[in-house]
């Protein structure tokens, strides 16, 4: 069996959005959602689907894997999986081990173990040593609208739709109490904060979000990387700390060793894939840190973080970003069941075939 074709295609999906404020994420208003597939196709007819980070920068991502890595798979054969990984891993040390370079390879590294859960005809996270699972508990982790009254309104409308776990993204008191008001005591609620503050404005701003048992409060300090920053506002500020979505494998251990975190959010589509999940997973239990994966996105990189989780012998919450579509090519894979929990697709691989049509349709690039 040998790769033919590595190809790229970005899609654009507008969102809905009920209420009277445009939402933000990374800073700027968000209308749609950008989401960057990679399909590779074998000769034998096996075709593999996987999905780089790539809100905003998408584009870098894009061209890192049609100029570079993609022509590295060309010919090979996809079963030999860990070392045409680890080709990649090396050949892009000359680029840089993080940022888009890595989010090319996290996609093409899910596309290959979709195609080897296929040829395995198991479902990746039986193929991961997953026990049988049918659906995971999910969380609602709502956009930054800064305003208590559309706070409360999408905190409600999680709470009608089974969630039982939801994450704001605030940085203010007004909308953190406007959430637990209309959540009651019994829905867990987490903060995100993006990397506001330094240090001690972390602090006081953990001791205020305090009252309002905020199960973690996440990335709450500016640069990300001091880690032992973050440990100080774990043991001062009252608050579990959680991060890790934009840290890669060898800087886990760093956080690790420094006990800046509760919990560790590594991304399938930014880590280096499910090869590189698994071992923060491995690393994160050795130092008895819970992993809860980021998954701000919906595409194969969803369903792949969703196969991770169910390999995980006690299992994790899956995140799923709080936007609604008229459609997406991955169908109701995306969407919690009434009970706030995610079904876990079955099928061989990832289980999930994109929609080709919609692909089509909301192709941009």
């Amino acid at each position: 069996m040998k790769i033919t074709k590595v190809e790229t295609i970005i899609i654009n999906t507008p969102m809905i959005i009920p209420g009277k404020i445009i939402p933000k994420a990374s800073g700027a208003p968000r209308t749609s959602i950008d989401t960057l597939l990679v399909r590779i196709d074998t000769d034998e007819g096996i075709t593999g689907w996987g999905e780089g980070f790539g809100h905003r920068i998408y584009n870098a991502t894009k061209a890192v894997i049609d100029t570079f890595l993609g022509q590295m798979c060309i010919g090979r054969d996809p079963r030999h999986l860990n070392k045409i990984v680890d080709d990649l891993q090396r050949n892009v040390a000359g680029v840089g081990r993080n940022g888009p370079a890595m989010y090319a390879l996290s996609a093409i590294d899910i596309a290959l173990w979709d195609i080897a859960g296929k040829i395995a005809g198991l479902p990746l996270y039986q193929l991961l040593g997953g026990s049988p699972r049918t659906e995971l508990p999910g969380y609602a982790s709502l956009l930054r609208y800064g305003d208590a009254k559309e706070v409360a309104m999408y905190a409600e409308r999680a709470l009608k739709r089974g969630y039982k776990h939801m994450k704001l993204h605030e940085i203010t008191e007004a909308p953190v109490r406007a959430a637990r008001k209309v959540s009651g005591a019994d829905v867990e609620i987490m903060i995100d904060c993006n990397c506001p503050w330094t240090v001690d404005q972390a602090i006081r701003m953990a001791r205020t979000f305090e009252p309002y048992q905020p199960k973690w409060i996440e990335e709450p300090i500016w640069p990300p990387e001091d880690y032992r920053g973050l440990a100080k506002v774990q043991d001062m500020g009252g608050v579990a700390t959680a991060a890790g979505e934009n840290v890669m494998l060898q800087d886990f251990k760093s956080m690790f060793e420094n006990d800046a975190v509760t919990y560790a959010q590594p991304s399938v589509t930014k880590v280096g894939g499910v090869t590189q999940m698994r071992k923060v997973m491995t690393l994160a239990e050795s130092f008895g840190v819970s992993v809860v994966p980021h998954s701000a996105y919906f595409g194969p990189g969803l369903i792949a973080s969703m196969h991770c989780i169910a390999a995980m012998p006690g299992g994790s919450l899956v995140e799923r970003f709080d936007c609604d579509f008229a459609a997406t090519p991955m169908g109701h894979w995306i969407n919690p069941k009434k009970n706030g929990c995610f079904e876990l697709p079955q099928g061989p691989g990832l289980g999930v075939e994109p929609d080709l049509k919609l692909i089509k349709k909301m192709r941009v690039a």
